[in-house]
């Protein structure tokens, strides 16, 4: 700029006037944070309210709650709880910084309410959330003040369980949590942690309910329940606390004393469970292929149906395939006569759940329909004029599933699945042969098990106690197998390497707190179960393990069934006691690690590593 010739007084306005523009466009980019400073990680912050907090001989049912802040509330239908429980649902609404709670149910006399938010109370811009907010006030001269606090899990993966009711009954009768509402509720938060605020002093009987149909009580046998054995006396007492305000590092400020109250009980555990009723029925029945019918069950059943034909006599007409639980039925109809019938009617007699959740015996009328299908045409075939050809038909084999890998653990057997039920099939035209050198030396039959699957009828395996590391290979020669169709499977041929003990790691868990009586299940990353083992003498073995990340589940099998069994409210039952290794097992090729493990070392909602745990906190978005 020359000194000598100063700007006009249009040119600095000019320039003014871009300054000014040019930092209204960077502001409208940037709204959330115009000045450019740190990301808003506060909470909102409560300013008032209308009535005020535990207010008393409170008869109006509109509430007025004040924050610091532009507020929303998220998913108010879910997170929001009142207690006593309402029949009708609350309206809730926000208006800048104001929430506003109208109460559709008439008050109750001399009674504390509890308007809990959890964290649905989030601030406009960044959806901080605002923590274990409650509002309190009574419809009478005194409030309620104790509370009682826990954590709330799974009961088979010691999940926390996010959002379902927790509640109290001073009705200590066990029918009461059949037929009356709860009194006292709360909602589990995103770890399972629950607090039932402004209980009064007495004794109570404490449950969790999936509450399905919003009536507070455990009246639909497919809910989700908890229920804790013993009694809850609700409690508190009052603490000094001492907080030391540090100067430097060596040198001590202030000292605040300040009483704090403490609530008990504090540490409940819950375990929720599912009963497993459900309502049998049949849930669908047909006819995709001419030779079968199926049926589907809606729930798992002891018993299987009978059926009856009604256009056509004939006994022994199908062969049955059916699931393990029998809620999927299979029938191969085995003559061509009745299968090529476009149209099958039976009778159908089976158990069925009626309006008292009671099986009962039901006769149904089940019609099959196959519609026709309409052949494509064939192209024909151009002869030649010197040599008039034939055509052969190409033969249709019986398709066959052979279910192995090129690299077979040492303790699998072969598995051979077929695509219809086998009519027969000839031992001498199954061949296991074992390499030696360059050369195939078959294996004696008598050293191998060739068996048909108990429930999966179309299912066969071949067990050989193999030898580490060797080659192997399968031959089967054409009409090995035959179905009850006639058509039989064409030659077969496949070779196979069995892993060397070296690839493994073996595992021996030695475990305290439970001697036997107990199963070990090692999961994968995905908290399914890939080895099971019983507890014997104090320890579970797993060898031939293939190297990897591993975890560990153990449940205690208090009826000696060998599986895992869940609870039952009117028999008490608790569902039966899981523990979960608290840490990683790196299980490392040809390394035979022993691991101790004590299962009630670790509090139960700490054993299960946030590895595999689908239900934990989620980080915070950063919009940077």
């Amino acid at each position: 700029m020359n000194p000598k010739h100063p700007l006009s007084t249009i040119t600095v306005y000019r320039l003014v006037a871009s300054f000014i523009l040019a930092i209204s466009i960077y502001s409208c980019a940037n709204m959330s944070r115009p000045g450019g400073g740190p990301r808003d990680e506060t909470p909102p912050v409560f300013i008032k309210s209308m009535p005020v907090p535990n207010a008393l001989n409170v008869s109006k049912q509109k509430i007025e709650i004040e924050f610091d802040e532009i507020i929303q509330v998220d998913k108010p239908s879910e997170k929001v709880i009142v207690s006593p429980p309402q029949k009708d649902m609350p309206e809730i609404r926000t208006s800048g910084r104001k929430i506003t709670v109208i109460l559709k149910d008439s008050l109750l006399p001399n009674t504390t309410y509890t308007i809990d938010f959890s964290d649905a109370i989030i601030d406009n811009n960044e959806r901080n959330p605002l923590y274990g907010f409650a509002y309190s006030f009574s419809t009478g001269p005194k409030i309620d003040s104790l509370q009682v606090s826990g954590i709330l899990l799974n009961a088979r993966d010691l999940e926390p369980i996010t959002g379902m009711l927790v509640g109290l009954h001073s009705d200590l009768e066990d029918s009461a949590f059949q037929k009356l509402p709860l009194e006292r509720i709360a909602s589990s938060d995103e770890l399972g942690h629950f607090t039932i605020r402004n209980v009064t002093p007495g004794k109570y009987r404490l449950f969790a309910l999936k509450d399905m149909n919003r009536d507070y009580r455990f009246d639909n046998p497919s809910e989700d329940i908890a229920f804790l054995d013993s009694i809850v006396i609700p409690s508190a007492d009052v603490k000094l606390h001492v907080d030391t305000i540090w100067k430097d590092s060596v040198t001590i400020d202030t000292i605040i004393e300040y009483n704090h109250t403490h609530f008990y009980p504090n540490d409940i555990l819950l375990t929720a469970f599912n009963e497993g009723f459900q309502s049998q029925y049949l849930d669908k029945s047909e006819r995709k292929d001419r030779r079968k019918i199926d049926l589907y069950f809606k729930a798992p059943a002891d018993s299987l149906p009978k059926l009856k034909p009604l256009n056509f006599e004939q006994e022994d007409w199908a062969i049955l395939e059916r699931s393990f639980h029998n809620d999927t039925l299979q029938y191969w109809i085995k003559d061509s006569l009745i299968y090529n019938m476009d149209t099958l009617l039976f009778t159908a007699e089976y158990l069925r759940t009626d309006t008292l959740r009671q099986l009962s015996l039901y006769n149904d009328t089940l019609k099959f329909i196959m519609k026709k299908v309409k052949a494509p045409k064939k192209k024909e075939k151009k002869k030649d004029k010197d040599n008039d050809s034939i055509e052969v038909p190409e033969i249709q084999f019986m398709q066959m599933n052979a279910k192995i890998s090129s690299s077979l653990d040492v303790y699998k057997p072969l598995r051979f699945s077929f695509a219809e039920p086998l009519q027969t099939y000839d031992a001498g035209k199954i061949h296991l042969e074992q390499k030696r050198d360059t050369l195939w030396i078959p294996v004696a039959d008598s050293l191998y098990t060739f068996l048909q699957d108990s429930i999966a009828i179309r299912d066969y395996t071949l067990t050989y106690k193999w030898t580490p590391g060797e080659s192997y290979r399968i031959v089967m020669d054409s009409t090995a197998f035959t179905n009850i169709y006639g058509l039989f499977t064409n030659t077969y041929k496949q070779e196979f390497k069995v892993k060397a003990l070296e690839d493994y790691a073996n595992l021996y868990l030695s475990i305290s707190g439970v001697s036997d009586s107990a199963f070990v299940e090692i999961l994968d990353s995905g908290d399914k179960p890939v080895r099971t083992a019983p507890v014997i003498n104090g320890g579970a073995e797993f060898m031939y393990m293939n190297p990897g990340t591993y975890y560990a589940r153990l449940f205690i099998d208090r009826n000696g069934n060998g599986k895992y069994d869940t609870g039952n409210y009117s028999e008490k039952r608790q569902p039966e006691e899981v523990s979960y290794y608290p840490q990683e097992l790196e299980l490392k090729a040809n390394w035979d690690i022993e691991q101790d493990w004590d299962i009630y070392a670790t509090p139960v909602d700490k054993q299960k590593p946030d590895k595999i745990k689908k239900n934990k906190p989620k980080e915070k978005k950063r919009n940077y």
